[in-house]
């Protein structure tokens, strides 16, 4: 346990108390959520970033060590294991060492070397190498029985032992390893016989930079062209150079035998030392890219699961159409359906129009309907334009409904909704996104939202474990309506998962509303310890105790009490009253288990019981004369909503069907490291249309004045 303790230390400069303790909690079962928000006098206070950090961690240590016991197993089987080997292999530190250790004893399938070794060659590499003088008895290697018929035969066996003995010096390739890392560079080509094919790589049909400076989403970009065909792509340093640390370790003088050992010196490198270290290099700097686009990933999904909701107001929402017309539904202020219809606001008749806006006058007046929801693909922009005509006196909102379609075909939506199609489930997807996005985009893969970067390019179930972290965190942060949540939104609440989120759901319909948290106990198979998970995350509102609106954990609630008595009143008053908050001395409560970071928690929650960390809705509205890129002139300045941040700009809906760009260099006067640290995806912006080109159909936008 100390071993890998010091590792995290030393990694995360975090004091191995803390992370003791965190992977005392982690193995007991607790969630990220849970030990940030929950056990903070057990952690020292460490976020949810840190713990999933030290969790990574120590899946990588433990994995080495897995790697360390197999390898120690084989060397032991092939009596092979000596002191000396076992202590090198103990101290390694990583997986690259690990394995320059043992490549020497790994099995091999037959080889150039292992073939020389078989006609009895191996005695002359050990004169090659003594390098002493050129003075060397051919005849006693010559057997022309194991197919060594001359001298030059000899020879080349003996260099491919040599060749073979210098690529698995771990000396030698640590030092290759360093040169590769610091000065290889990326050199893409185009094949010249796929130009036509190819011309969305353009950029790099004949391009050569530092790898270390090449931006992550370029890499991505580049190695898709190679897999796809169109590009030849190479990562190595200078060939001279690396290929002289080989010699220098390796050739000692100048008569014959040295010329040998030159000649598999330069064999060693250009046949086996170059195709390792390179696809060692380029998985390397794939990996970095991977964490830099993951990390972007996470941040735009983060960004979009904890965007304002509208709040609990009756929707009429629009799943817009041209040819067949607007799917409509009217949900009520929980996000049920009451009504469904199809209309024809746009691209047909005047007569179908009008009936069009009549059944929407009709509808609002109806159903009290306080905002109304336009999906944003085709006919969206035409579409919010009619109803903005109607004066309704209620907001007109465009939704990204990005995966609605996905969501329409799933099974969930299947059993909420057997009785009706897809364009019924994809309208009510983008009205509840309106209400609550949260609530409803837990129902979906986040790797169908739309705000990646190369998603589909990167390490597949790295993004999965990154996403899964962050729809976690995003539902936690809210907290969950235990008497509304969906089975979704439920299994992401701390230690539910996906089979009790049902039971509690099968609970809730055949036993009623729940009245309190403790009621949770009742459900099968939901003991103690999910109850200790999950419990301070989940709200029940108008319950009969009331802190169960709170993110004060039931563990807690006699602490509260105290605090009640302590002052003469209620644990009510103690809500309602800041009077009766300003007077609680938290230092009166701490003790061996509660100090004051979580104290200092429950008297923020007193405060505001169940706050809800999201902002306060804003309406947004696109310019009423832009539909069209061709509505767009250079030098106009226009209203737009940030839909994808990347490390080389934002793209921004300026409401034409067609996002634009900001590069990082039009973010703000200045140098700008990183766009995520001037916008954030659902941002409102207004932008400066610098560029457009309707053929291509590319927007150039700026925030730069």
């Amino acid at each position: 346990m100390s071993e890998i303790l010091s590792f995290i230390s030393a990694e995360l400069a975090i004091q191995s108390s803390q992370i003791s303790k965190t992977i005392e909690l982690l193995d007991s079962g607790a969630t990220l959520p849970f030990i940030a928000r929950y056990r903070k006098e057990a952690t020292g206070g460490l976020d949810e970033v840190q713990i999933g950090a030290i969790r990574d961690l120590k899946s990588n240590f433990e994995e080495l060590d897995k790697r360390k016991q197999a390898i120690f197993k084989s060397l032991k089987e092939r009596d092979l294991l000596t002191e000396n080997l076992k202590a090198k292999l103990e101290q390694a530190k990583n997986l690259n060492a690990l394995e320059d250790y043992y490549l020497p004893y790994r099995p091999k399938k037959k080889t150039r070397a292992s073939q020389a070794r078989e006609k009895g060659l191996e005695p002359l590499t050990q004169v090659l190498m003594q390098q002493s003088g050129d003075r060397i008895d051919f005849h006693k290697f010559i057997n022309r029985a194991k197919g060594v018929n001359n001298r030059d035969e000899a020879l080349a066996g003996a260099r491919d032992i040599l060749a073979e003995q210098m690529s698995e010096d771990s000396k030698t390739r640590s030092q290759l390893r360093n040169a590769f890392e610091t000065h290889a560079r990326l050199s893409s080509k185009v094949i010249k016989t796929k130009i036509e094919d190819a011309q969305k790589y353009r950029d790099y049909f004949d391009l050569e930079e530092k790898l270390s400076r090449v931006p992550g989403h370029r890499l991505l970009a580049i190695l898709r062209g190679e897999r796809e065909g169109f590009l030849r792509v190479k990562m190595r340093p200078d060939q001279e150079r690396t290929q002289k640390i080989v010699e220098r370790n390796f050739v000692k003088g100048r008569g014959l035998a040295s010329s040998q050992v030159q000649l598999a010196a330069e064999d060693a490198y250009k046949r086996l030392l170059l195709p390792s270290l390179e696809k060692e290099v380029q998985k390397k700097a794939q990996e970095k890219a991977d964490i830099e686009s993951i990390r972007v990933f996470v941040a735009n999904l983060r960004e979009l699961l904890l965007a304002a909701p509208l709040g609990r107001k009756k929707v009429l929402a629009f799943d817009p159409g041209f040819r067949t017309g607007a799917k409509v539904v009217c949900l009520g202020s929980a996000g049920e359906l009451l009504y469904n219809c199809n209309l024809f606001p746009v691209g047909n008749s005047k007569e179908k129009e009008q009936q069009a806006a009549d059944e929407t006058r009709r509808l609002v007046k109806k159903y009290a309907i306080e905002a109304l929801a336009v999906g944003n693909g085709t006919a969206g922009r035409e579409t919010e334009l009619f109803l903005n005509e109607l004066d309704l006196g209620l907001p007109v909102i465009s939704v990204d409904e990005s995966g609605a379609s996905i969501y329409s075909a799933s099974e969930s939506a299947r059993n909420e909704f057997p009785n009706h199609d897809l364009t019924v489930r994809g309208a009510v997807s983008i009205g509840r996104r309106l209400q609550d996005p949260l609530a409803e985009l837990v129902k979906l893969d986040p790797k169908t939202i739309g705000v990646g970067q190369y998603q589909h390019d990167v390490d597949q179930s790295a993004l999965k474990k990154a996403l899964d972290d962050q729809v976690l965190s995003s539902v936690n942060a809210v907290g969950v309506d235990l008497n509304t949540a969906s089975v979704e939104l439920l299994s992401y609440v701390s230690g539910i998962g996906p089979k009790l989120a049902e039971a509690i759901l099968n609970y809730r319909s055949s036993e009623g509303l729940f009245k309190n948290r403790n009621e949770l106990k009742k459900v099968p198979r939901l003991g103690d310890k999910v109850f200790e998970q999950a419990a301070g995350f989940l709200r029940v509102f108008d319950g009969d105790q009331v802190l169960d609106s709170s993110a004060v954990h039931p563990e807690s609630y006699g602490l509260v009490k105290r605090m009640a008595k302590d002052l003469n009143c209620s644990v009510t008053d103690l809500l309602n009253s800041g009077e009766f908050r300003q007077q609680i001395k938290l230092e009166s409560y701490v003790n061996s288990s509660v100090g004051l970071p979580t104290l200092e928690d429950i008297k923020q929650e007193l405060e505001k019981p169940g706050r809800d960390p999201r902002p306060n809705f804003s309406a947004f509205s696109f310019s009423q004369d832009i539909h069209e890129i061709s509505d767009l002139h250079v030098g106009m300045k226009v209203p737009g909503l940030v839909t994808n941040v990347t490390k080389f700009g934002a793209f921004v809906d300026v409401g034409v069907h067609q996002d634009g760009l900001i590069h990082i260099s039009k973010l703000k006067h200045g140098f700008v490291a990183d766009p995520a640290e001037v916008v954030r995806v659902r941002q409102q912006v207004e932008v400066k249309v610098i560029e457009v080109d309707a053929k291509r159909k590319r927007i150039s936008l700026s925030l730069i004045d």
